[in-house]
């Protein structure tokens, strides 16, 4: 059977002293054996001992200076009025219990869909607010992308030494920590946890609610110039359902200078940044969590598994009248498995028949077909046909990928046991030897105490194989993302993707699939949507798959006009 191999590689960590690279153990050796030596030497040179202790008196007072320096850098921020007024505090505080809404001056506080509270003219100086963003834009930005978000962020901006950086990250998780504990009830832990986003064209943080262990509140403060909600880039906060999953957007947040958002981190807070439209706008932000306490979480929901059915009983014709004939040849088919057993993924182009699949495409267009939208959107956001909508030729293509004659065929194309016909797998003949070696053992000594393979074969009840499939349609902000049920339902698969309507499309629109090992970043394979390309990928239990979100460059012709693509596919997961 062919499974998916992943080599991770880890570097180990290691310090650099006098140009030489040490692991950092060695390293630790190496300063202390340095250490006792020096202490050797001042015990049996104690006429320079008075000199010695001269210098490491210098050293302290130069460090003490440097220190003295770098505090006087600090440049401190005033924050607005509203944190100052323990009037205004008493007032949100009773409201945040209440969850009602309260508004003074710069405040406002809502707690619809969930509580938040955001703070115009957040930072008091305007002139303190410009040198932060000066600061900001100064600093070194690393490309953000996986299955939930696309942007650009800084380093932990912790210990950074700037004096506006530094000023604001001594007011936030300072006095306005000790502000925000006051009104929540709770003791918020000094945990720094704060960095630097720039979100520019078609950058992105699809829906997600923040849950980690630590995190309380969530916290952002929009550095923006002016800004339009057709500049896409909002904060969008959803409602949930009764099991907790998001619904739909209800409060858009255009962002908006020095405007700071913050909200309590819960099982409903779903949220999301919308893809930003401006092609000359940059959406900088700084944003972190303040740690404490997290709220009391009911069990997590989860969703019954997709229906797998057996194949349909149709024969050979149906491959006949649809397929490509050199996929039907034998020995093509061999070279396909074994080109299939190297990498455990494969694509045939020009799979169908040329007026197959020409009828199919126009017919996908048809406006009979229902299309229904699947979701929620922290899992998935695309189109799915009704299949009883479906037009004659199509519903003919999605039964050929379910008939029993496809499953063989799918059988010789991977070596997979995909139907009872598929041949033995060199493990189960190498059994049968071993069964007819015991037999023959048994018959020479008239006895038998170990029950043979075949007998424990006998046992298990033989697998059928399955499938579950459906007709999809992507267009501008389609996806799917990752999400811990998956994972732990993750299994050996076969997945198959035939895409339709793809003449044009470009990597760069997204709607690709990726595949990623469990809990890592690293892409193992990408699948670009190609019509009429079989895309064949066999997957183990580590082995995860998200299609990337399709953004507004797909909107867009060279010439600067707008435009609606979109593309189908027939998606299929086959299982031993």
């Amino acid at each position: 059977m062919v499974q998916f191999c992943l080599t991770v590689c880890t570097q180990g960590r290691t310090t650099i002293v006098n140009n030489v690279i040490y692991p950092r153990r060695v390293v630790r050796g190496h300063v202390h054996a340095c250490f006792e030596s020096s202490c050797q030497v001042s015990v049996m040179a104690t006429t320079k001992r008075p000199q010695d202790e001269c210098s490491s008196t210098d050293e302290k007072k130069k460090k003490k200076k440097k220190k003295s320096e770098k505090e006087s850098r600090e440049e401190p921020a005033e924050l607005c009025a509203a944190v100052e007024d323990e009037q205004v505090k008493r007032a949100v505080t009773e409201a945040w219990s209440r969850k009602t809404t309260y508004s003074h001056g710069d405040l406002e506080l809502d707690c619809q869909p969930f509580p938040h509270c955001i703070f115009r003219n957040f930072i008091s100086s305007q002139a303190f607010a410009e040198n932060l963003k000066k600061e900001l834009l100064e600093l070194n930005f690393h490309e953000k992308s996986n299955d939930l978000y696309k942007f650009k962020q800084s380093d932990d901006l912790k210990k950074r030494t700037e004096p506006h950086i530094a000023g604001l990250r001594a007011a936030l998780f300072g006095r306005f920590r000790s502000w925000l504990g006051e009104v929540l009830g709770v003791e918020l832990e000094p945990t720094v946890d704060i960095s630097c986003a720039k979100y520019e064209y078609t950058d992105v943080l699809l829906c997600h609610d923040d849950e980690l262990e630590g995190r309380r509140v969530a916290f952002i403060l929009y550095l923006v110039p002016p800004w339009q909600s057709s500049d896409g880039g909002t904060l969008d906060l959803y409602t949930t359902d009764s099991n907790l999953q998001p619904q739909s957007i209800v409060k858009p947040l255009v962002p908006s200078w020095n405007t700071l958002v913050l909200f309590e981190v819960s099982p409903v807070s779903f949220h999301q940044v919308s893809e930003v439209l401006s092609q000359d706008k940059c959406r900088l932000s700084l944003s972190g969590w303040f740690h404490g306490p997290s709220l009391e979480r009911p069990p997590r929901y989860t969703v019954a598994p997709v229906q797998r059915n057996p194949h349909l009983p149709r024969d050979e014709t149906v491959l006949l009248e649809w397929i490509n004939p050199i996929y039907l040849d034998i020995s093509y088919q061999e070279q396909i498995q074994e080109n299939f057993e190297d990498s455990s993924e494969i694509q045939l182009k020009g799979f169908l028949k040329e007026e197959k699949f020409n009828e199919v495409s126009e017919a996908l267009r048809l406006s009979q077909i229902e299309w229904k939208k699947r979701g929620p959107p922290n899992k998935r956001c695309y189109e799915a046909a009704a299949l009883d909508s479906l037009p004659q030729c199509v519903s003919a293509c999605w039964e050929l990928l379910h008939s029993e004659a496809f499953f063989l065929l799918l059988s010789n194309f991977t070596g997979l046991r995909l139907h009872y016909l598929c041949p033995a797998d060199d493990e189960e003949n190498g059994d049968e030897e071993k069964d007819k070696k015991q037999q023959d053992d048994g018959e020479a000594t008239g006895s038998s105490n170990e029950p043979s393979s075949a007998d424990v074969r006998r046992e298990k009840e033989p697998s059928t194989p399955l499938c579950c499939g459906e007709v999809r349609r992507w267009s501008h902000g389609g996806y799917t993302l990752l999400h811990d049920g998956e994972a732990a339902r993750a299994e050996y698969a076969l997945d198959l993707v035939l895409p339709f309507g793809c003449a044009g499309w470009q990597s760069e629109f997204g709607g690709f699939t990726c595949y990623v090992a469990n809990e890592e970043d690293e892409e193992l394979l990408t699948v670009y949507p190609e019509d009429n390309s079989l895309a064949l990928v066999y997957r183990d239990k580590e082995t995860l798959k998200f299609v990337k979100h399709i953004n507004h460059k797909s909107t867009s012709e060279p010439d600067g006009s707008s435009t609606c693509r979109e593309f189908y596919d027939f998606s299929f997961v086959y299982y031993e």
